[in-house]
């Protein structure tokens, strides 16, 4: 009898990109094992890539994250709606993250075990951080929120710290509404309101009202001749 003729059937990951086979690759294993326990030859050999064209892709596996993390927010940034342009900006805010939260949801496990290795790892805490701060200045521009100066990068990191407080209840949020995330999401945007109004009205302070309303004024130089002891600046 003759054999039936096997079908081929398309492999894994056919069509990507080198580049996405190795992010796709290095995320699938960050779901099973911790961040520190990844080598660049396990990320290849999953992706199906040798190390030479790896090392032309990326240089690290922290690169790699990084790489994620700017497609993420290519793809939020390519989400936006046009119906949100009226709402305050607490809601297009609010919205911005629940996209982002939306094109997360596939990576769950990665990100909760990322999570956890950054409690024990300070520098890669500090890598993630730095990543996330530059990320939400881009989500604060989508949400058409100034993110930009000493202000922006205050209200960036502030944004930063609040989404990963977020997500920490968000990679365990099992109802379908995620209705928890969306609770916290909104509870941590209303106390980061009350901070940001904070900051608003301290920078608006005027010196004078910081001494009691002093109008001390620096003395023009020359003036330690005249017999006084000068102040110290």
């Amino acid at each position: 009898m003759a054999r039936r003729p096997r079908t081929e059937q398309p492999a894994e990951g056919a069509g990507l990109s080198n580049r996405q086979k190795i992010v796709n690759a290095f995320l699938a294993l960050l779901a099973e094992r911790r961040f520190e326990e990844i080598g660049l030859n396990d990320i290849a050999a999953r992706a199906g890539v040798s190390l030479a064209d790896f090392r032309g892709e990326f240089g690290s596996a922290f690169g790699i994250l990084a790489a994620h993390v700017k497609e993420v927010d290519r793809a939020v940034l390519a989400g936006g709606d046009s119906d949100m342009s009226e709402e305050p900006a607490r809601e297009r805010l609010f919205d911005v993250l629940m996209r982002r939260l939306e094109l997360l949801e596939p990576h769950r496990a990665a990100i909760r075990s990322l999570l956890r290795s950054a409690t024990f790892n300070p520098p890669l805490a500090l890598g993630l951080n730095q990543l996330g701060t530059r990320s939400m200045q881009w989500m604060l521009t989508a949400a058409d929120i100034d993110a930009q100066g000493s202000m922006g990068m205050v209200r960036a990191q502030g944004l930063a710290c609040l989404f990963a407080s977020v997500l920490r209840t968000w990679v365990d949020d099992d109802d379908p509404g995620l209705a928890r995330t969306m609770a916290a999401l909104d509870r941590e945007l209303a106390r980061g309101a009350r901070w940001a109004g904070f900051l608003n009205d301290l920078c608006r302070l005027s010196p004078t009202r910081f001494f009691g309303g002093s109008r001390w004024r620096p003395r023009p130089r020359g003036d330690e001749d005249a017999g006084e002891t000068p102040i110290p600046v």
